[in-house]
């Protein structure tokens, strides 16, 4: 999508400090992070939110979560919370499928 602020970032047309980059995801520290260790994973193939995953798109998903897997092993996460806002009232911003990933302080129950 050409006007999305992540399919851009993934395109490299927007600079981002990268985790990780294969040919189906893009990973890169948040900007405005809400724990010692934050950053985000995306497919790099258009999908708005959670509410749109079918079983035509669901396998770069599950690569999303392999990829999650791997980085936090790669990084020393013992343990992180991973998170995804699916519409507005959700607090989702950027209408692009994403996951926080979030470790390095102990994180309260309920969130929000």
């Amino acid at each position: 999508m050409s006007d999305c602020l992540f399919c851009k970032i993934a395109a490299g047309d927007i600079p981002s400090k990268k985790v990780y980059e294969d040919e189906q995801v893009y990973a890169f520290y948040d900007i405005d992070p809400q724990a010692p260790t934050h950053f985000l994973v995306i497919p790099k193939v258009h999908i708005t939110s959670c509410g749109e995953i079918t079983a035509v798109n669901s396998a770069v998903v599950a690569h999303c979560f392999e990829v999650i897997s791997r980085v936090a092993r790669e990084l020393g996460m013992e343990s992180f919370r991973v998170v995804s806002n699916c519409g507005a009232q959700a607090g989702q911003t950027v209408g692009h499928l994403h996951f926080h990933v979030l470790s390095g302080r102990d994180m309260t129950w309920p969130p929000g």
